[in-house]
């Protein structure tokens, strides 16, 4: 190991920019917060207050005294509970991916279908059930040779398609007040509103549904606790950590909310599609006004390519942290199989199961958005378990291993950890109960389907993993 004095340190800005792009991945979210208008901010605030900074400040302690273990949040929760809780949070951040998958397609459907110049495609469930299932098989294949080719052209089409089209999104925007164009959230088009004569800054509540949107939105900002890895690398992680994710998450917010409003300004409530969003706005300044039509198509394909290129790159991803636990015995042995390009090819296959599962629902509910939003449920659902898990964790070990060297812990000694896990649990349990709500602001035909959907897939994903094991004996992961 390299001296001390001559190892070199994240600084607190590296790790702030870091944090940022591991949650700004996609243009895919900006459509469901400009469906917020100008209440999107208000989501925001929670999202900062209840999930960002308490996830940021848990996974920080527990990814730095589980630094030297694989596995993440499965040695987290296995040293809390035992091996098979453990396995059940691993098994759900690697399903609420497999479930995902679809969402992030959609996505790609969507551009390709405004990239080859058929908008209306945007809308068929159809054509974005089969997109999904054709597109998932045909990468799942590739990826199962073990071409790594796709993570550069991943970083690029990330570049074009994410990045370039956002600078094109607040452009646009700019040139719509200047211009003196009417205020989409100005409209007040959204029926719960009407009785307003104003933009209103704060939702208007009648029930769970009308902010069942607070699940999606907490979807977009997922990943933030893949940072914790860093902490063992920062010289002075107790003060610079908290200000490094403060940065991050301010710049995350930032990012998100400058990239909703040019959609929320230009389309009105009623206009905004969550898949195509992105895409309508484009059309309503640089082809209806500009008729510019070819570069609205050039700039949909790059989007669809950033968004199927990091699907192929990600694919194979979510897969490693089930394999880490392949040593404690918790994998079945069905699913241990690694072919001759190092790929779980077994787990691979059955994430192309339920992908084509989940994807089927395209082809029976006839609105694209209200399936769009329904997996983004489910997915949240799911992840949002293994989160509740992760913080019971936190305050378990607390009293279970005290003198667990930790290089970050939360300040304020256990009453701060009690006060930062109870803000970060109530917030993830709101979220997670009103995942299970219809949204007010999508046509969902039948809100008993719709939840029993929801909570049918719930239910299935949770018990799985834990009918894997029955009564087995696992061992402990508490280090040492």
């Amino acid at each position: 190991m390299a001296p001390a004095k001559n190892r070199k340190f994240l600084s607190i800005s590296s790790v702030a920019l870091m944090t940022a792009a591991a949650v700004v991945t996609s243009l895919r979210g900006l459509p469901l917060l400009a469906k917020e208008e100008m209440t999107m901010f208000a989501y925001l605030a929670f999202i900062l207050i209840f999930y960002l900074v308490p996830a940021s400040l848990v996974t920080a302690e527990l990814g730095g005294a589980f630094a030297e273990r694989k596995g993440g949040i499965y040695a987290w929760v296995g040293a809390a509970f035992g091996t098979r809780w453990g396995f059940l949070a691993i098994w759900l951040q690697w399903i609420q991916n497999v479930v995902w998958f679809p969402v992030g397609l959609t996505f790609g459907a969507a551009a390709f279908a405004y990239a080859i110049g058929r908008p209306e495609l945007a809308r068929s469930g159809t054509f974005v059930g089969a997109f999904c299932i054709v597109v998932f098989w045909l990468a799942t294949a590739i990826a199962l040779r073990g071409v790594g080719v796709f993570a550069r052209i991943a970083t690029w089409t990330f570049v074009l398609g994410t990045l370039l089209s956002g600078i094109v999104l607040i452009l646009l925007l700019g040139y719509w007040v200047f211009t003196a164009h009417p205020l989409g959230w100005n409209h007040l088009t959204d029926p719960l509103l009407s009785h307003a004569g104003h933009a209103r800054f704060w939702p208007v509540v009648h029930g769970f549904g009308t902010v069942a949107f607070l699940a999606g939105i907490v979807l977009l900002f997922a990943g933030i606790e893949v940072q914790a890895v860093h902490i063992v690398e920062m010289k002075h992680p107790s003060r610079g950590y908290p200000v490094a994710i403060a940065v991050g998450a301010a710049i995350a917010l930032f990012i998100f909310a400058l990239g909703a409003m040019p959609i929320a300004a230009i389309l009105p409530h009623d206009q905004i599609s969550l898949q195509s969003g992105v895409f309508d706005t484009f059309s309503a300044v640089i082809s209806d006004i500009w008729h510019l039509g070819w570069l609205v198509q050039v700039l949909s394909l790059l989007v669809g390519l950033g968004a199927v290129s990091g699907i192929f790159a990600w694919l194979a991803s979510p897969s490693r942290g089930l394999v880490a636990t392949a040593g404690d015995g918790t994998l079945p042995v069905s699913l241990q199989s690694i072919n001759a390009h190092g790929i779980p090819n077994h787990i691979l296959l059955v994430q192309g199961a339920v992908v084509t599962m989940v994807s089927l629902l395209y082809f029976f509910i006839e609105n694209v958005s209200v399936v769009f939003f329904l997996l983004s449920a489910l997915t949240v659902a799911l992840y949002l378990i293994a989160y509740m898990l992760m913080y019971a964790a936190a305050i378990r070990l607390r009293y279970a291993a005290p003198a667990l060297a930790r290089p970050f812990r939360i300040p304020g000694g256990i009453i701060g950890a009690w006060l930062v896990v109870g803000v970060g649990f109530a917030g993830v349990l709101f979220s997670f109960i009103v995942a299970f709500f219809p949204p007010d602001q999508l046509p969902v035909g039948s809100p008993v389907l719709y939840v029993t959907l929801v909570m049918a897939g719930t239910v299935l994903f949770c018990g799985i993993p834990l009918l894997m094991h029955g009564r087995q004996r696992l061992p402990s992961l508490l280090p040492g």
